[in-house]
């Protein structure tokens, strides 16, 4: 009876002290490791691909934002403040309509095939738009210049990059905005561009957010 008893104390000290290990191991040496490690080698992508500007943090790298105006009276949709850079239409986000104590915004693609009549509008609605916002005095755009990423969504409504060829088009626009000539908003499209990952993975882009804060150090040093 008392051996019994005695393997049975064993046994569960033994238990006892492999979870104690295990537990310090896995629950706080490992992940500190893994930690100090990614603050070390990746310290922007460990903490969420910042982005600052004036000394604060302004948004990530990963995540695209909205440019608009304030809503009007009555208004459900606002309009694009079109003195910035517009990003990718983002018509695949939802609302969260579970817990209505938090106000989220849920990430997501329009699950519309390429020939359902709602989505077909929705890119003639969006290219005619981009046309007219881009059209000024001078310089005049035509829909074959439009290129799809400027009308389409992307798989999660929130991609924070554009094509080159977007960014060129709204050139004109965000130079008679700013009171800015188009060579100088030009070259800050270019100064912005970002090749292609090891030159062959992925298309050329440009960060909007990243191309928005240098637009907005080039207002203030005019």
């Amino acid at each position: 009876m008392n051996n019994s008893v005695s393997n049975t104390a064993r046994l569960l000290w033994a238990g006892l002290r492999a979870l104690l290990v295990l537990t310090l191991v896995t629950g706080v040496i490992y992940p500190l490791v893994v930690t100090g490690i990614a603050q070390a080698a990746f310290h922007s992508k460990a903490n969420g691909s910042e982005i600052r500007s004036d000394g604060k943090v302004v948004g990530s790298s990963l995540i695209g934002q909205s440019y608009n105006l304030p809503l009007k009276k009555g208004q459900e949709t606002p309009d694009a403040d079109l003195k910035w850079f517009q990003g990718r239409p983002a018509n695949g986000l939802g609302s969260n309509s579970i817990n209505t104590q938090y106000t989220l915004i849920l990430s997501g693609a329009t699950n519309l095939a390429g020939d359902n009549k709602v989505l077909i509008q929705q890119v003639k609605d969006a290219k005619a738009a981009v046309v007219k916002d881009n059209s000024v005095p001078g310089y005049t755009v035509t829909p074959a210049q439009v290129p799809a990423d400027a009308v389409t969504s992307s798989g999660s409504g929130l991609d924070p990059d554009i094509s080159p060829a977007y960014a060129e088009l709204q050139v004109h626009r965000i130079a008679a905005r700013n009171n800015l000539s188009a060579d100088r908003v030009e070259k800050l499209v270019k100064d912005h561009t970002t090749g292609r990952t090891l030159g062959f993975i992925g298309e050329p882009r440009v960060n909007v957010l990243e191309l928005n804060i240098a637009l907005k150090e080039l207002i203030k040093g005019d």
